[in-house]
């Protein structure tokens, strides 16, 4: 059985994205549980600690949020009618990666997937706030799912690598399940920014996984945004996978080098492996 996280701020975007999770794990028994956060505020705060028992901010916004939360469940039941699916509502006040991490050690999630947009800051142009932030904290992998993305069939999958770092398929588990589930091909595209020799990534193991259909790709001296951007328009996948071991290397994916500044705009559902 699979324990699949999904945090909901109740708009359409994170609701496309549980949407989009019910298509992805059909004929599969899993577990979701659907967690609404809220960090409290220090109005709410002074209002829990001084205010009248049971007439408080916090009692009203949490009546809410479970009322909420009991409308999504009931309409995820509609949509998966037939699957062996199980929903667990999970409500919590306190900022999105605290309270992602602890539903991510006690309920042993696998994987959590959220949308994508959120914020319209400058450095949030693409990606949402929360997402940023879960990208870069969570203890567990990330699927975002792009505003307005509708489920396709899963039928090849973009792994972008580079060769300074060491590739395995430990901890890639998640990703190949779903290519395995869906029958899907395995794309390895390996960026080398600079004018160097490319090889294949140090300790890759991928020549082990017989019943896998891997196809190799590489891409010279274009940033990573960029070259992520023109493999996809070229050749059409459905999900796309990174392995990151540090803030810059994930920045440049998403917003592209400083001299470029141009942001990785994601078409596709992007899955984010850390170390």
């Amino acid at each position: 059985m699979k324990n699949i996280l999904l945090p909901t701020d109740f708009s359409k975007n994170s609701k496309n994205a549980i949407e989009y999770s019910l298509k992805l794990f059909e004929g599969e028994t899993v577990t979701f549980h659907i967690l609404n956060s809220q960090k409290p505020t220090g109005y709410m705060t002074a209002d829990v600690l001084y205010g009248a028992a049971g007439d408080s901010v916090y009692d009203g916004i949490l009546n809410d949020n479970k009322k909420e939360l009991e409308k999504l469940i009931r309409y995820c039941e509609t949509q998966s009618e037939g699957e062996n699916f199980t929903f667990v509502p999970k409500i919590d006040f306190d900022n999105i990666v605290d309270a992602v991490n602890q539903a991510v050690s006690l309920n042993n999630i696998e994987l959590i997937i959220m949308g994508t947009n959120g914020a319209t800051g400058a450095e949030e142009v693409v990606f949402g706030s929360n997402t940023l932030k879960l990208i870069r904290k969570a203890n567990c992998p990330v699927l975002a799912i792009p505003e307005g993305y509708v489920y396709n069939k899963i039928e090849s999958v973009l792994l972008s690598v580079n060769s300074q770092y060491e590739l395995k398929t430990d901890g890639l588990a998640v990703v190949l399940d779903i290519i395995r589930k869906h029958d899907a091909t395995l794309k390895i595209l390996n960026i080398e920014e600079n004018n160097v020799e490319v090889d294949p990534p140090n300790g890759n193991n991928f020549d082990q996984l017989k019943d896998i259909n891997i196809e190799r790709f590489c891409i010279r001296k274009i940033p990573s945004a960029v070259a992520i951007d023109a493999f996809t328009q070229l050749i059409p996948v459905q999900l796309h996978a990174m392995f990151v071991e540090r803030k810059s290397l994930l920045d440049r994916f998403i917003y592209g080098s400083e001299t470029s500044k141009i942001s990785y705009s994601s078409k596709v559902p992007l899955l984010i492996f850390r170390k």
